[in-house]
């Protein structure tokens, strides 16, 4: 089989990458610190004085008190720091963010827009929970995005599009989400919905569906013995939320090392993707292919992802080298049927 068409970027894309990724770093830096700043200091009046409130969100959502003290010239000045970095941090924000919206403007224009804006909305929403990297990855065809934007190349669209992405539920540590005033739920219905409220549950809960029949998938490994517990939900109602569907082979990607990378999206804005090892996930893909019960236009499109992530890596993430013996989460036999993919 012929190995799937990847372009490399030209200098000026190149280029214009190197500022997304600088710029993007800025920029979840300076929302980092918005979000630090986030509730108020306010003076509250109990039994004739005057006390230093500090209002914030614990890690579940609510909404929190805490009083710093009885007026005084140390809880003046507290709060007056507060206010002023609260201020600072807001128009640190507000500059970043215009520079961001011109840099996105400049990548459409190069033609780097890459991840489809749903997938992309979705692993921003995962990221901004804090779960992204920390109990959940991006696999199946979005995994791609990780591997082309590091290696600076471009795989052929006619591979790469999707209508849905695939969620690696990592359950052996558990997720613990990162709340905020939109998201106060543990739930992952409640992460889609922040994307878009048209997201529910199909009857396969496994599966969530939008208006436009855009799919999410939430799927796990396997065990060994298969009936060892284990989660199967984020939390929150498992009725109503997305409980995890067992997959052979997983649980390759989920001992393989996590791959970041930061990938721009069709409108030019950037976003971080957390995937697996690109040589275990071409390995995956390739095994995956060879077998008898998939269905014969899925496989021919799950060889050539192998084919071209094997090529990524072998061309261009030389730091990467397919080496057996250090790729122990690999079967030996899976290994051995994929090592040609990297031979030159």
């Amino acid at each position: 089989m012929l190995e799937p068409r990847t372009l490399e970027l030209n200098n000026d894309q190149r280029r214009e990458v190197v500022n997304t990724q600088q710029r993007y770093r800025a920029w979840r830096a300076a929302k980092s610190r918005l979000v630090e700043t986030r509730g108020s200091m306010v003076w509250q009046t109990k039994k004739g004085a005057d006390y230093l409130m500090r209002s914030y969100y614990d890690k579940s959502g609510q909404r929190k008190q805490r009083s710093l003290g009885v007026r005084s010239e140390e809880t003046e000045r507290l709060k007056g720091e507060f206010e002023r970095g609260r201020d600072e941090a807001k128009a640190r924000f507000k500059e970043i963010d215009a520079a961001f919206s011109r840099q996105a403007a400049i990548n459409r224009a190069l033609a780097l827009g890459r991840v489809p804006l749903t997938s992309a909305n979705i692993i921003r929403a995962l990221d901004d929970a804090g779960v992204l990297g920390a109990g959940i990855r991006v696999v199946g065809t979005n995994a791609v995005y990780a591997y082309e934007a590091v290696a600076g190349v471009m795989v052929d669209a006619s591979i790469t599009t999707t209508g849905d992405i695939d969620l690696l539920f990592d359950s052996r540590g558990g997720l613990r989400f990162v709340v905020s005033e939109d998201v106060s739920e543990r739930s992952l219905m409640t992460v889609l919905k922040s994307v878009d409220k048209t997201f529910e549950r199909t009857s396969q809960t496994f599966r969530a569906e939008n208006a436009e029949g855009y799919l999410v998938d939430l799927i796990k490994p396997m065990r060994n013995p298969p009936w060892k517990p284990d989660d199967m939900h984020f939390g929150g109602d498992p009725q109503n939320d997305l409980m995890a569907s067992e997959i052979e082979g997983l649980v390759w990607l989920e001992n393989a090392p996590v791959f970041e990378a930061v990938a721009i999206d069709e409108r030019g804005f950037p976003l971080r993707i957390a995937a697996a090892d690109p040589r275990v996930w071409a390995a995956h893909k390739y095994w995956i292919s060879m077998r008898a019960d998939r269905e014969p236009v899925k496989r021919r499109r799950d060889s050539e992802q192998a084919i071209a992530v094997a090529g990524i890596v072998r061309d261009h993430l030389t730091h990467l080298p397919f080496e057996i013996s250090a790729l122990k989460m690999l079967p030996r036999d899976v290994a051995e049927a994929a090592q040609g993919l990297f031979t030159p």
